[in-house]
This record gives structure tokens, sequence and C-alpha cells, in this order.
């Protein structure tokens, strides 16, 4: 990436389509505006143009946005035009010719970020947003896009600043006599409310990983108790493969669906059972793992198979009677007959209901693993530096690594080796 070039590149989906988006951003925009759309309209106004140089491309709507007020803070343009992949291609040649260069993965957000428009954790959320599936993770993406987190992180940073100041005012000036011996008796106070709310939102963090991830629901059973033909109700499609024969699955199946509006990936797993196969052992061993790791177990059984022995897991648990038209399952949480389809809505209706409680009804800001360890790193620091109060010194020199935590979360320092992993994920032209 060069600071210095004008880059351009097609931000909207792929062609044809009815309308395509070209975006331009940096210092020879204006110029190259003018060069293939004439006369340069009011800034933010969309104005209807004939696009071409030497000759007409297309005609579609302009839109200009002077620096610094627009995504990356550089002078920026857009071209609403046809979505003809002849249209563009001639587009982009022309633009091209005129000194513009492609844009690379994420580098629009990226000079957004380098120019003080967006910070780390906003970049994130953006990446999230165009990620989501579900209105569960649209709701948090866009949470932690619009700077929910940032500011709760910029008030942890000024009440940090603000202890500090108290000890180091002490340190410098500890010869003036209007500075005062002993801290405030309210200090120790703020630091332990400083403690408590970062743990607060620490605290968050495995519902707002659940929902970015999706609560992983693992199926589990004795050998054709139904697991496969219960993912493909519930999937209402053919994802697995249904058989009499015992130990047909052999690896964990992930099956993602979308239950009023929050992210599910239901685990089909290998049936739990003494075998002498070492392929369905192996799955079996992968099953096990699985079910170690989900958030809701659906113990399956069934009629007309031997019981399993039901594993030690710190998952939510339903017993789930399977082939309820062969036999009465009244003694189970929920009984279904994926033939029939009775019990399946309700099976539904209990998984969207298990599902709210451990996502919470509202959306968590933290939602990263990089969060974690930041927070973490805070909450030491913060620990060290109230065992320190009798050493101003070591005090104040942990109150200060509470705060290099804290940046490095917003992105003010270290933040070159994430932002390229976070980039590579970016789609052309964001």
């Amino acid at each position: 990436m060069h600071a210095g070039d004008t880059i351009m590149a097609l931000s909207s989906g792929a062609l044809p389509s009815g309308v395509a988006v070209i975006r331009l951003s940096g210092p020879k925009v204006r110029e190259a505006l003018s060069f293939v759309a004439g006369e340069l309209p009011k800034p933010r106004v969309l104005t209807l143009r004939k696009i071409g140089a030497d000759r007409q491309l297309d005609h579609g709507l302009v839109a200009w946005f002077p620096a610094p007020h627009s995504f990356t803070g550089e002078d920026c343009a857009e071209l609403q035009v046809h979505g003809s992949p002849a249209g563009i291609k001639a587009i982009l040649r022309t633009l091209g010719d005129f000194g513009l260069r492609l844009a690379e993965r994420g580098e629009f957000t990226r000079r957004a970020f380098e120019n003080g428009k967006l910070d780390l954790m906003a970049i994130e959320g953006l990446g999230d947003l165009l990620n989501a599936e579900t209105e569960k993770q649209r709701q948090q993406a866009l949470a932690r896009y619009d700077g929910r987190l940032t500011a709760r992180v910029e008030a942890w940073r000024h009440t940090l600043l603000d202890l500090r100041a108290e000890i180091e005012a002490r340190l410098d000036f500890s010869d003036e006599g209007d500075v005062a011996d002993d801290l405030p008796r309210s200090f120790e106070s703020q630091l332990l409310d400083l403690r408590g709310s970062i743990s607060d939102a620490l605290a968050s963090l495995s519902s707002g990983r659940i929902v970015r991830e999706g609560v992983r629901v693992a199926l589990a059973g004795a050998p054709n108790a139904g697991k496969s033909s219960l993912i493909n109700a519930l999937s209402k499609s053919d994802v697995a493969i249904v058989s009499d024969e015992a130990g047909t699955t052999r690896d964990v199946r992930e099956v993602p669906l979308d239950i009023g509006g929050q992210l599910f990936v239901l685990l089909d797993l290998a049936g739990l059972r003494a075998t002498s196969s070492k392929a369905e052992a192996e799955g079996i061993r992968r099953a096990e793992a699985a079910i170690a790791s989900a958030d809701i177990l659906l113990w399956l059984e069934a009629p007309d198979t031997e019981k399993a022995i039901r594993p030690n897991t710190s998952a939510i648990t339903l017993s789930v009677g399977t082939k309820s038209d062969m036999a009465d399952r009244a003694r189970y949480d929920v009984a279904i007959s994926t033939l029939t389809g009775a019990g399946l809505n309700e099976l539904i209706d209990r998984l969207k209901i298990l599902g709210e409680g451990l996502t919470g009804s509202e959306p968590s800001l933290v939602s990263h693993e990089r969060d974690r360890h930041a927070l973490h790193e805070a909450i030491a620091a913060v620990d060290e530096a109230k065992r320190n109060l009798m050493n101003w010194e070591l005090a104040a020199e942990s109150l200060r690594h509470a705060s290099a935590a804290l940046e490095r979360l917003i992105g003010r320092v270290d933040a070159e080796q994430v932002l390229d992993r976070l980039f590579s994920s970016f789609c052309i032209g964001k």
C-alpha cells in the first residue's frame, strides 16, 4: 500500500447487476472526477452525469466528498453506474490511464484508520458487520462500529490518567507546600470501581463470542438415535447422510441455522458406543471433544436403539426422545418425530429461549479474543497498582501498563500486526 496513491475499486457486488458503485480515494480524486464526469458536483449531493473522457461510457449518479469529510479522510468520490461488466471495465481502464490504481483488500478502511476516522475496534466492528448473517450479529457489530466500546475504553483511560496524575503530582512536586502528602481517601475506591467496570465488560465476552460465532449445539447419542435425521429436518435440507447402518457418521459436521435472529451451529456427531473400528473410534473421540466445547447438548434417544452413556459436560442439556411416532416419549424434555414433524417447533422454541439466555437481550461489545487479552492485562495492572499503593513509583508504573493495554485495544500502539491480519479478510473496495 502506498499512502500517496489515488485508489479505485468496484465496491458493490458481483457483476452484472442493476447498479454498480465505483469508489475513489486519494489526492487525484478531484482531477479524476472532473476528467470522467465533467464539472465537480456540490459536495455530498448526488448528481446525474455522463461518464467518460473522450467518449461516453455510461451515465449515472456522481457523489463528491472533499477531505476531511469523507470515509477515508481524503478526497473521495463515488460513481453509481449500470452494473455492466464491459462498462465497469471501461470506466476503470479510463481511470487507470489517468493514474489511479486498483485498491488492495481493506485499503479504504486502512486509510480511514490512518487518518483518524476510525479506531481499531470500530474497524473490527465494520468487519463483523460486513460478515453478519443474523440480526443479533448485525446489532452487535453495529454497536462496536458505532464506537460504544471505544467510548467505554476512553472513559477507563481518563480515569487512569486522573489516578496517575494524583500519584505523579506527589512524586514530582513533593517539596511544594500545596501538594498533600497522602493520596485522597477516594483514590482506592476509584481504583476498585474502575476494576469492577472493566471486569463487568470482560464478563460479557462469552455472550459476545456466542453471538459472533454462533451457539454451538451438539447432537449426541447412540448410533441411529436420529441425529442426522434431526439435522436434516431442522436445516430443511439433506446435509447429512441418513442410513440404517450404524457408525456412518465419522466426523463432526457443522450446519449453521438462523433461529430468531441468532446463529446456531448444529454439530452432527458420530454415535457414541464401543467400537473396534479405528476410523469410527476417531469419530467418537472428535464427537466427545465437540460435546465438551458445546454450549447446548441435545441428548437423543430412540426406542429402537441401545442407550449410550451420557457424557459429563458443562453444556446446557436437553433430553430429546426421537421417533415419537413409534413409542410414547413423555419422559423426555422434548419428544420429536422427523417423520411426522411432531415436536420440531417445540424444540426450535426451546433452542431459541436457551440461545437468548446465553447471549442476553443487549448486544455485547466485548466479543474478540483480542478484547479478552487486553482487558485481562488491564485488570492485572490495576490489581498490581492496588498492591503497590505504598510505593508510588511502582503504582504509577502499573497504572501506565493498564493504560497501555487499553491503548492497544483501540489501536493507538502496536496496531500494525493486527491491521495486516484484519484487512486480509476485507473485500476489495472496503
